[in-house]
């Protein structure tokens, strides 16, 4: 099992759950972040003063999947979030030892 943690614009993030529903991925969990990398922030005005904005809004989404299903959810989630543009984000893949479902004791790919 794999857990994929993919980091995309926040507006994509209905893109990529339908991408992900279409090839039968069917849970994932999307947390509101903050982060900056190359995309490096921007100037605002507020008041009449500017200021830095260095942490940009992102959305982090985590989903575990079987270990055949991870190029195609990449596939997915890179088609879907991908505008061409700086700051599309980034996927990381990591292993997954166990996996258990609270309700009913499940346990790895029968918890997923």
């Amino acid at each position: 099992m794999k857990k994929i943690e993919a980091i995309i614009k926040p507006f994509k993030l209905e893109d990529v759950r339908e991408a992900l529903s279409e090839i039968g991925i069917t849970g994932m969990t999307a947390i509101e972040v903050k982060g900056f990398g190359r995309q490096k922030g921007h100037t605002e005005l507020y008041r009449g003063a500017e200021y830095v904005i260095d942490f940009l809004p992102k959305v982090m989404i985590s989903i575990v999947v079987r270990t055949e299903q991870v190029d195609a959810c990449i596939e997915a989630i890179s088609n879907a979030a991908r505008t061409g543009k700086i700051g599309d984000g980034k996927i990381f893949v990591s292993n997954v030892d166990r996996v258990v479902r609270i309700r009913t004791g499940e346990e790895d790919e029968a918890a997923i």
